[in-house]
């Protein structure tokens, strides 16, 4: 897989992809290629989503863990490896949206109480 890890890292790098992306990108690819033991040049677009079905159901990853690994995937049949018509089409997990905890006007009131000094009371 070196050759196509240095061919995946030169399109990140060429496409101005953060330090951490990249990482991420190549950890995804190492995973899928670990898992099947071949390169993943070689695998069907089956088997790829059928590799991220388990990470979601099984190991009950975040979805945050499962999105890059996605966008990873569909980067490299893609761009590196050309085949856009393969049918690679993931979608995006979706992220659960959590509500901010409003705090009622007599806790916002102790809150400002409780700041010691009169900037601490403004800001």
């Amino acid at each position: 897989m070196s050759e196509l890890r240095e061919r995946m890292s030169n399109a990140m790098c060429l496409r101005g992809m953060a330090a951490r992306t990249q990482e991420a990108y190549i950890g995804a690819l190492v995973g899928l290629a670990k898992h099947y033991h071949r390169s993943p040049a070689d695998l069907r677009v089956e088997e790829v989503q059928a590799y991220l079905l388990p990470l979601i159901r099984d190991k009950k990853l975040a979805y945050a863990s499962v999105n890059p690994a996605s966008c990873a995937f569909r980067f490299l049949y893609r761009r590196v490896l050309g085949r856009p018509e393969a049918g690679f089409d993931l979608p995006m997990a979706k992220v659960p949206q959590r509500l901010p905890q409003i705090l009622s006007r007599e806790e916002v009131a102790r809150l400002i109480d409780s700041a010691r000094t009169l900037r601490g009371r403004t800001y």
